[in-house]
């Protein structure tokens, strides 16, 4: 009887766990699986989504998108993407990571990932009690380039209602940007009106959305200037927006309890979400 017992026990255990690691699978999925408007030059290089869902007792009904820096090249998915999912649920935030396709010199492949998450959520917001209105876009580094680009430039069903951006890259302008980032997202000679156009400071309008922008004061692999000159425009645009420059940190912290503010961040972070 006790063998049997202990078998019983060890079955259940085995099973729950099973359950576990499947609902863990379940929550990625690919963005496209009917296929993408325009294909990436690497086929295996696909567009997949990661869902993570608060509990219902603390669920706001709000969501945001994560988008994951890393120059357009590669992407930074733990500390930039699925560690942040923890924070956010307990916040009762809707987490949906990105993975989005790489451009090499072609902008609309992130650009269309990008806004079909958006979308993509919009239009599960039913089933996974989230409020259409109240579905933000963050993004790392050159990721926050493509959430900022997302901000000033998607329309209806793919605009966010607010927007986080970590140490991002927001212009293409040679002096100020960040030359990978730049080469990837628009190949190596874009053509100057293409430049402004994707200098996301140049971009802001009154109806962009409100914005939370965090960056180190020493970051010398994307200046703070970038973050830094799109809080001025969208002050001067009357767009609500919260600026955090930390005395030190470099670049590409994340969530990593390494960075030195990193509790103050959160603490920061977590204040502007109560604030609207």
């Amino acid at each position: 009887m006790k063998k049997q017992k202990n078998f019983r026990i060890l079955f259940t255990a085995i099973a729950a766990l099973f359950t576990i690691c499947c609902s863990a699978q379940n929550n990625e999925f690919l963005l496209w699986p009917k296929g993408a408007p325009h294909t990436s030059s690497n086929p295996k290089d696909t567009a997949k989504v990661t869902i993570y869902l608060p509990e219902k007792r603390l669920a706001t009904g709000r969501a945001v998108v994560i988008l994951p820096g890393g120059g357009y090249s590669h992407l930074a998915m733990d500390h930039e993407g699925r560690d942040w999912s923890t924070f956010f649920n307990q916040e009762g935030v809707a987490v949906v990571v990105l993975k989005y396709r790489m451009p090499h010199g072609d902008k609309r492949i992130p650009i269309e990932d990008a806004e079909e998450a958006i979308r993509m959520v919009r239009r599960n917001a039913a089933r996974w009690n989230i409020n259409p209105q109240d579905i933000g876009i963050m993004g790392s580094s050159a990721g926050g380039h493509l959430a900022s680009t997302i901000a000033t430039h998607a329309e209806k069903e793919a605009k966010p209602n607010f927007q986080i951006l970590f140490y991002p890259v927001i212009t293409m302008e040679e002096d100020l940007t960040h030359k990978g980032s730049h080469d990837n997202f628009m190949g190596n000679k874009p053509k100057k009106r293409e430049v402004e156009l994707y200098s996301n400071d140049a971009q802001v309008t009154r109806v962009t959305p409100r914005a939370w922008i965090a960056l180190s004061d020493d970051d010398h692999v994307v200046l703070p200037a970038n973050g830094v000159n799109y809080y001025n425009e969208l002050y001067r645009h009357d767009v609500p927006a919260s600026l955090h420059v930390y005395p030190s940190g470099g670049h590409g912290w994340g969530i990593r309890p390494t960075f030195k503010y990193h509790i103050e961040m959160l603490l920061e972070l977590k204040a502007w979400l109560k604030s609207f």
